[in-house]
């Protein structure tokens, strides 16, 4: 007789850093940099050489985002008009990552979820947007750390990586490769921002995530059955960051603005709403769900505006706070890792039985959808 395995979430884990950057502070230093870089080409933008940079307002970014602060791994020099990046102190191979540190908190705040020890986990893949370097793989080294047997990985399918990732263990899972999987999103994200454009600026935040996938053989008895997985992507250009490592040979091209983060908003708005909908929704019904009686969207948290029209769409009418808790007002965009906050924040409260989404979208274009039941 041949065994099922079935993959299911057990718990999640959550770091976020200690320092946060408001609108308003945003906003000063941003506009510090315009005034000063305007007065510096003085004389070519009254020829008309140059056009002069527009300074950005508190306004201005909530309407175009809903983000009110976001949190940061180094607030001093983004906030400098000198700088405007992320700065900290270069660790020597013998020491942990960055990247790896904060992976770790979050993963440890899973396993104690489940309690779980690391010796029972036999995989660790760590899903993000932006790697700190190619190898070795920042998965591995969160797997010593934690003193992990097994093995791990780093993918990267930008901000649908978090849910790649899990039906990548659930699939382990499901095949009897592994009996225990974690998936860990640490989003530096403040790294590929560019900080001195106005109209991305504002967008995004660090932190990292953890998501424990196990056999439901082995799982606490509060965890949430995983009914389904689907993954989608679509090439565009409309969300593109051209740095790698071909490129690094040549230093002056990482001052190029298209080495950071680029794109076409009001394309990828257009786009990708209608995408991920139809995505939902035709997953929702060959797992024979009805969408409208979702219980919660743990929605991608990157605009509130696509997230009100995604939960519209899915839902049938306009989605309260409770059907779709936004994190994104005081986390900001932090790529893959946004629906899994939204979801470790916001799903305890739900009763045994309720089925809900978790979902993200973003560069590639990717898009994953997760649809689970709270179970006990």
């Amino acid at each position: 007789m041949q065994l099922t395995h079935r993959p299911v979430i057990s718990a999640t884990g959550l770091f976020t850093p200690r320092e946060s950057i408001t609108n308003e502070e945003l906003v000063a230093s941003f506009n510090a940099y315009v005034e000063r870089e305007n007065a510096r080409n003085a004389a070519a933008i009254a020829t008309g050489e140059v056009d002069p940079l527009q300074p950005s307002s508190v306004e201005f970014i909530e309407k175009a985002s809903g983000i009110k602060s976001r949190h940061v791994m180094a607030k001093a020099p983004i906030l400098d008009p000198d700088i405007m990046a992320p700065r900290w102190d270069e660790r020597g191979d013998g020491d942990l990552s960055i990247m790896a540190e904060i992976g770790v908190r979050a993963a440890q705040e899973a396993l104690n979820g489940a309690q779980r020890d690391p010796s029972d986990v036999d995989a660790v893949l760590c899903a993000a947007s932006n790697m700190q370097r190619p190898y070795p793989a920042i998965a591995i080294e969160i797997q010593q750390a934690l003193g992990i047997d097994g093995f791990a990985f780093d993918m990267n399918v930008a901000c649908s990586s978090a849910t790649f990732g899990i039906q990548t263990a659930a699939d382990y899972i499901r095949a009897g490769h592994a009996k225990s999987v974690l998936v860990v999103s640490p989003e530096i994200t403040s790294g590929h921002l560019n900080w001195r454009d106005r109209d991305s600026h504002f967008i995004f935040g660090d932190v990292a995530t953890a998501v424990l996938i196990e056999d439901a053989a082995i799982a606490p008895a509060v965890h949430w059955d995983i009914l389904g997985t689907r993954l989608k992507t679509v090439f565009s250009n409309n969300i593109r960051n051209n740095f790698g490592f071909l490129n690094r040979a040549h230093p002056e091209t990482a001052a190029n603005p298209d080495k950071l983060f680029v794109q076409e908003g009001r394309k990828v708005f257009k786009e990708v709403v209608p995408m991920v909908a139809q995505i939902i929704v035709e997953e929702a019904q060959r797992l024979g769900v009805d969408p409208h009686a979702l219980r919660r969207l743990w929605l991608h948290q990157a605009n509130a505006g696509m997230n009100r029209l995604i939960a519209h769409r899915v839902l049938g009418h306009e989605a309260s706070e409770d059907e779709s808790p936004t994190v994104l007002d005081t986390y900001g965009n932090t790529s893959s890792a946004g629906s899994i906050i939204a979801f470790h924040k916001h799903g305890d409260d739900l009763a045994a039985g309720d089925v809900g989404l978790i979902c993200s979208f973003g560069a590639g274009y990717s898009a994953g959808t997760v649809f689970v039941r709270k179970a006990a």
